[in-house]
C-alpha cells in the first residue's frame, strides 16, 4: 500500500509540476495549417497541428521559446512561461516571401540553383550521416478516405456494413506512439508502445516511422516502384532534374534558398516541386516533393510529400514531422489518405545495449493495443479532427454491436448468398462469423476439364476452415474434399487433406492426405487442365500422361528457428496404369492423332502396377530474415540473403509392399538482386543426383519441368519449350539454372509514345546440364507489365548447341499460366 500510495505520489507531482499550452496556426486569411509544426527551440519537444490547425503541448514549468513554422511560411517565435493549468497561444503565419534582389542572371546564364544543388550534393553524405544515429519517439496517424466506390464489384454488391450509405468515408484510421532508434550503417528498430485501429480493437496499427531520406541517393518504396526514386540532390541528379532558383529567406539569422524541382523527361523515377536548401551549410530545410503516374508508380496517381527540419545542436538538424498524402483511382474506388509522422525527444547520442539491434526490426509489446481513449488523449501530440473522433467512436461502438451472436448470423445472411459469378468464376464463400468457420467451394471454370484418359472429367472441390485464434489467422485447422468423376472412364476418385497450423512465434504445420486420384507422371502437376484442355480438343496434343494411384501422405513443416525451416514427409501410393478412353476432338487434324497415355518418347511404356514408399526431409534457410515481432507471433519480412535448401529423398524398399529402392539429393539457391534503377536480377540454382537407384521407376525419376503450350509455365521452375519429360534421369549428377533480369522501365521509359504504356523489358535464359554429356539451353526477350499482369516472351531453344527454333510465350499473373491445376 505504500508503494502505491508513493507512486501516486511521483505520478501527481508529475502532473502539477506541468502544463499544456494549447492553441491554432493560421495563415494571414484565417485558414489552418494542417501539419504545421510546433516545438520548443533549441530542445526535443514538439507537436504537429491536425487539419483544423489545432495544436497542444505539454511541458514542465518553465521558459521556453515556442516555434511554429510551415512549408512556405515565414517561421515565428513567442517566448512563454509555463506553470501549472492550460496555456493559449495561438500563431498566425505568413506567407515566405523570397527575395531575387541580388541575384543576376544574365542572359544564357546558368541558373544559380545549380550551384546551389552542386553544393548539396558535395555534402550529401555529411548530412546523411546526422541521420544515422539517434533515438526518437514517434506519433503516426494514418487514414485512408473513400471520395467515391462504386455499387458493385465482380459482380458483388459492395457494402461496408457499416450503415452509411454516403460515398464519402473512412476505410482506416489508425494512431501510433513508439521509440524509433538508428545505427549506422544500416541498423533499425521501432518499439510500438501504443497502437490502435478503429473498429479493430485486436489489430496493430501500421506503423510508418521511416525518415523518407532525401540524402540518399535512391528512394526506394516497396510497391510503388522497383526501381525506387531519385532524390534531387543525389551525386547523378543533374543528369535527371532541372531547377530553378526562386529566391531565398532569412530565418533565424539563416538564409535558406528556395529551388524549383522539375524532371528533365517524362516516365524517369523522379519527384517534381521544391526543396529549400539552408546556404553555406547546404542542408535539407524542408521540402514540398510530388510523384506521379508518369514517375513509374505501379499503384497510386500521386503522392505528395512534405517535411520540415529544424536545428537541434549547432551542428546538427533533425526531422520534426514528415506527411504523405497518396491518392488512387482503381475500378471505380476513388481513395485519398495522409499519413502523418511526429518526430520528437531526439537523443543524438544513445547508447545501447548489446544485441538491441537483432532481426527484429519493428516490436509491439503486450498489451500496446489495449489502451484506453483516456490514455490517448493524454499522449497524443496531434489533436484528432471532428471526423476522425466520430470514427473511432462509430466504429468501436460498431464492434462490440459485431461481437452479439444474432448480428452475426445477420450478417453471415447477407454475405452468404449465391451468386452465377461465384458458381462459374470466382467460387463460393460462406461465413460463420460466430464458429470463426468458412466454408468454400471451387468455381465451375476450374472444376471442368477434359483429358484423354477420362473425357470429360469434373473435379469437384471445397474447403472447410476453421481459425483456432481471435488474432492469429495462421493457427486454424482446415479440411479439403475432392471428388472427381470422369465421363469416359467412368472412374470415381476421391480424396481428404486436412491441415492443423498451430504453435506460437515459430508456426508448425501438419498435413495428412489421402485417398484415390488421378497423378501426372510428374507429380509436381507439369501441366494445367486448362492448357491440356485446350491442347487436346483444338491441336490433338494430350500432353497430360496420367496413372491411378491409392495414395496416403503425412507432412510436417516447421520453423525451427528464424529463417531456418524443416519439412518432413512420407508417402505410400499404389499405382496402376491408365489407358486412353476417348478420341474426341473439336478439330480433326489430318496427319495428328492422339499419343499413348505415357511419356511415350523418354520411357518404355506404362508403368507397372506397383508400389512406392518414400520419405522426404528439407531444410531450408535464409539467413538475415527481419520480422516484426507481435506479442503472440511474428511476421517475416524478407533478407537481403539467398534462400538456401538441401533436400534428400529416400525410396524404401520391402515396406508395405514397396517396390522402390533409391536414394536422390538435391540441393539449391534462389535468389533476388535488387539493383535499383539498373533492375531486378533473378535467378534459381539447383544440383542433385542419385546416390543409389537399384529400383527407381519412372515418376520418381528426377523430371525437369518442360512447357511444350503456349501459355508460360514458372519461369523460375521450369523451361518454356523443353518438351515434357525430356532429360528425366537417375544420373549421378545433374545441375539445372535459371535467370532473369527485370528492366522495370530502364529502357522502355525512354522510348516516346511508347513510355506512356508503362511496359517492362526482361531477359534471361534456362539451362540444364546432366552428367556432362547432355545440355539444354533457353534465351529469352519478353515485355511485362502489360495491363499490371500479362507477360509476353520469345523463346530461343538449344538442344546440344543445336538451334531447336524460336517460340512464343505469354502468361496473366495470377490467372493464366500453363502449369499447376
Amino acid at each position: 500500500m505504500r508503494k502505491f500510495l508513493l507512486l501516486l505520489l511521483v505520478v501527481w507531482s508529475e502532473i502539477a509540476s506541468a502544463g499544456t499550452i494549447r492553441g491554432v496556426v493560421k495563415d494571414e486569411s484565417g485558414k489552418p495549417l494542417a501539419y504545421a509544426s510546433v516545438y520548443v527551440k533549441n530542445g526535443t519537444t514538439g507537436t504537429t497541428t491536425g487539419v483544423n490547425g489545432n495544436y497542444q503541448l505539454t511541458l514542465e514549468e518553465g521558459q521556453y521559446t515556442l516555434v511554429a513554422q510551415y512549408v512556405g511560411y515565414t517561421r515565428k517565435e513567442t517566448a512563454v512561461t509555463v506553470t501549472a493549468g492550460d496555456i493559449r497561444i495561438d500563431f498566425m503565419l505568413a506567407l515566405q516571401q523570397v527575395s531575387l534582389s541580388e541575384v543576376v542572371v544574365r542572359p544564357g546564364g546558368e541558373d544559380p540553383a545549380y550551384e546551389i544543388i552542386r553544393n548539396a550534393i558535395k555534402k550529401r553524405k555529411d548530412h546523411l550521416s546526422e541521420l544515422e544515429h539517434f533515438t526518437s519517439e514517434v506519433y503516426t496517424k494514418e487514414q485512408l478516405q473513400l471520395r467515391n466506390f462504386p455499387n458493385s464489384f465482380m459482380g458483388k454488391k459492395v457494402d461496408f456494413e457499416d450503415g452509411d450509405s454516403s460515398k464519402r468515408k473512412i476505410l482506416y484510421l489508425s494512431e501510433t506512439v513508439a521509440k524509433y532508434s538508428r545505427r549506422p550503417p544500416d541498423k533499425s528498430k521501432l518499439e510500438v508502445l501504443s497502437t490502435r485501429v478503429s473498429g479493430s480493437r485486436n489489430s496493430f496499427g501500421l506503423s510508418l516511422p521511416q525518415i523518407i531520406n532525401f540524402y540518399e541517393n535512391n528512394i526506394q518504396a516497396a510497391g510503388l516502384n522497383p526501381r525506387g526514386f531519385i532524390s534531387p540532390i543525389s551525386d547523378n541528379a543533374l543528369n535527371y532534374y532541372k531547377y530553378h532558383f526562386e529566391g531565398s529567406f532569412f530565418e533565424d539569422g539563416v538564409e535558406v534558398n528556395r529551388i524549383k524541382v522539375s524532371p528533365k523527361r517524362k516516365f524517369e523515377p523522379l519527384f517534381s516541386g521544391y526543396i529549400m536548401i539552408v546556404e553555406n551549410e547546404w542542408r535539407i530545410h524542408s521540402v514540398q516533393l510530388q510523384l506521379l503516374k508518369s514517375s513509374q508508380m505501379e499503384l497510386l496517381d500521386t503522392l505528395t510529400i512534405a517535411q520540415l527540419y529544424a536545428p537541434l545542436t549547432k551542428n546538427a538538424w533533425v526531422i520534426r514531422n514528415q506527411v504523405l498524402y497518396p491518392a488512387v483511382k482503381l475500378f471505380g474506388f476513388d481513395a485519398f489518405g495522409s499519413s502523418v509522422t511526429v518526430y520528437s525527444k531526439f537523443d543524438l547520442e544513445p547508447t545501447f545495449a548489446p544485441k538491441y539491434f537483432n532481426n527484429s526490426v519493428v516490436k509491439y509489446y503486450e498489451g500496446s493495443n489495449r489502451k484506453g481513449a483516456e490514455y490517448w488523449d493524454s499522449v497524443r501530440p496531434l489533436p484528432l479532427q471532428a471526423e476522425e473522433r466520430i470514427d473511432f467512436y462509430k466504429k468501436d461502438s460498431l464492434e462490440q454491436v459485431r461481437k452479439n451472436p444474432d448480428y452475426l448470423d445477420s450478417i453471415d445472411r447477407i454475405r452468404n448468398k449465391i451468386t452465377i459469378t461465384g458458381i462459374l468464376f470466382t467460387g463460393e464463400n460462406f461465413s460463420r462469423q460466430k464458429r470463426r468457420a468458412t466454408y468454400s467451394i471451387d468455381p465451375l471454370l476450374t472444376s471442368v476439364n477434359f483429358n484423354t484418359v477420362e473425357g470429360w472429367a469434373l473435379n469437384l472441390s471445397g474447403a472447410y476452415t476453421k481459425r483456432l485464434d481471435t488474432t492469429d489467422i495462421r493457427k486454424m485447422v482446415m479440411f479439403r474434399p475432392t471428388i472427381r468423376y470422369g465421363f469416359s472412364g467412368k472412374h470415381v476418385y476421391a480424396t481428404g487433406e486436412g491441415v492443423y497450423s498451430f504453435g506460437k512465434k515459430n508456426l508448425s504445420e501438419l498435413r495428412l492426405e489421402g485417398g484415390r486420384m488421378v497423378f501426372q507422371y510428374n507429380n509436381d502437376q507439369l501441366i494445367s487442365s486448362f492448357a491440356n484442355t485446350l491442347s487436346s480438343l483444338f491441336w490433338e496434343s494430350n500432353y497430360k500422361k496420367l496413372y491411378e494411384a491409392d495414395f496416403v501422405k503425412l507432412g510436417y513443416s516447421r520453423e525451427i528457428v528464424n529463417g531456418l525451416r524443416l519439412k518432413l514427409k512420407a508417402e505410400y501410393q499404389d499405382r496402376s496404369p491408365l489407358d486412353n478412353s476417348t478420341t474426341q476432338v473439336w478439330r480433326n487434324l489430318p496427319d495428328k492423332a492422339y499419343t499413348p497415355n505415357y511419356p511415350n518418347n523418354y520411357s518404355a511404356g506404362p508403368i507397372e502396377p506397383h508400389q512406392a514408399l518414400s520419405f522426404t526431409a528439407a531444410l531450408s534457410w535464409k539467413p538475415g530474415i527481419k520480422y516484426i515481432e507481435f506479442p503472440d507471433r511474428k511476421m517475416n519480412l524478407g533478407s537481403k540473403y539467398p534462400l538456401f535448401s538441401v533436400e534428400l529423398d529416400k525410396g524404401i524398399n520391402k515396406v508395405f509392399g514397396s517396390d522402390v529402392d533409391y536414394l536422390k539429393w538435391s540441393t539449391g539457391v534462389i535468389d533476388d538482386l535488387n539493383f535499383k534503377l539498373g533492375g531486378l536480377f533473378q535467378y534459381a540454382f539447383s544440383a542433385g543426383g542419385f546416390f543409389n537407384r537399384d529400383a527407381v521407376p519412372f515418376p520418381d525419376q528426377k523430371q525437369f519441368n518442360g512447357n511444350q503450350v503456349v501459355l508460360a509455365t514458372n519461369y523460375l521452375k521450369s523451361f518454356q519449350v523443353l518438351p515434357y519429360y525430356k532429360n528425366s534421369t537417375t544420373a549421378n549428377f545433374w545441375m539445372e539454372y535459371h535467370a532473369e533480369h527485370h528492366l522495370n522501365g530502364l529502357l522502355t521509359n525512354k522510348i516516346p509514345g511508347f513510355r506512356n504504356l508503362n511496359w517492362y523489358l526482361v531477359a534471361g535464359l534456362n539451362g540444364l546440364w546432366v552428367n556432362g554429356n547432355s545440355h539444354y539451353e533457353e534465351f529469352f526477350l519478353g515485355m511485362e507489365n502489360i495491363f499490371k499482369v500479362i507477360r509476353t516472351d520469345l523463346v530461343w531453344a538449344f538442344d546440344q548447341g543445336h538451334y531447336k527454333g524460336t517460340y512464343f510465350r505469354f502468361s496473366i499473373q495470377g490467372i493464366l499460366s500453363g502449369s499447376g491445376d
